[in-house]
């Protein structure tokens, strides 16, 4: 038997492609680049300071909204076929959303190679920017449910982003279109809570946690809306873990300074880890 180092090959060729029948010539042809258009992407990390550890903050960030530019896409999609009473793709989306929620909390970990130093050598290019002023990050909070009208007042010199905005407040949530199935599917709710000005922030209500009551102590009756409560749980579980990841980075990097946007920085987003998308989902569990 050969071993690396006396008489072996291994890894000391290259793999021979002879055999293969790769294409070459894209003079004609879309390739890779340009079906992604990597020319515009990759063009899209431009520091505005010498030091090398903004670029590693740029594209974080930059990854970060490529991904929840999909969530965002994969929420709609799901609370769509709740409004239809199609659960079986809806549960598909929100699997698809856990798993990229899963990568977005990743990131945080790769963030927090950045030391104090490293982050305050360029933190002055930020100016007031801050990741408080995401638009797919609110979208997204509306699209589960955490309205706040105020929210969307940083973007009033966008009209597009604003108008995108202002739409998805107004719309029920998917929590909002949840509530409503569970209405037609016999479990009776409050008019005030499948009929609403939905802009408002959602307030739990005893009805509503009677019902999910039901709902798990009747799996067999009800399993797709037990699927569907758990699906909502992983969701909104994970969405926690990625904000605590958020809030020890901050914590990490800038300890208790206010945040390049104006909040308290860890201040705030402590208060945020207390907001909850679906109460009822969780305090249902005591009574189980």
């Amino acid at each position: 038997m050969s071993r690396i180092g006396q008489g072996s090959d291994t890894h000391t060729r290259a793999v021979d492609i002879g055999d293969e029948e790769f294409h070459w010539d894209f003079s004609k042809e879309m390739s890779y680049g340009q079906y992604l258009c990597l020319d515009r992407l990759l063009d899209c990390q431009k520091p505005r300071s010498s030091q090398h550890d903004e670029m590693l903050f740029i594209t974080i960030h930059q990854a970060s909204e490529l991904w929840m530019k999909l969530i965002v896409f994969e929420l709609c999609a799901a609370l769509r076929c709740v409004r239809e009473d199609r659960l079986g793709p809806a549960f598909k989306t929100l699997a698809r959303v856990a798993g990229i929620q899963r990568q977005l909390i990743q990131s945080w970990s790769v963030l927090a190679t950045l030391t104090p130093t490293d982050y305050s050598s360029f933190r002055d290019a930020l100016g007031h920017s801050s990741g408080f002023q995401s638009y797919q990050y609110r979208l997204i909070e509306f699209l589960l449910g955490n309205k706040n009208r105020r929210m969307i007042e940083v973007h009033r010199n966008d009209p597009a982003v604003y108008v995108r905005l202002e739409q998805v407040l107004e719309r029920p949530s998917l929590y909002d279109e949840t509530l409503r199935l569970l209405d037609r599917r016999g479990l009776r709710l409050p008019s005030a809570k499948i009929e609403r000005d939905w802009s408002e922030p959602y307030e739990a209500d005893a009805a509503v946690e009677a019902a999910w009551q039901s709902v798990y102590h009747n799996v067999e009756d009800h399993w797709d809306l037990y699927e569907l409560a758990e699906k909502l749980v992983d969701l909104e579980h994970a969405f926690q873990c990625w904000r605590f990841e958020h809030m020890k980075t901050v914590e990490r990097i800038i300890g208790f300074k206010r945040g390049t946007g104006g909040s308290s920085g860890v201040g705030y987003l402590k208060k945020v880890l207390d907001l909850r998308f679906f109460p009822e989902l969780w305090t249902v569990r005591t009574r189980l």
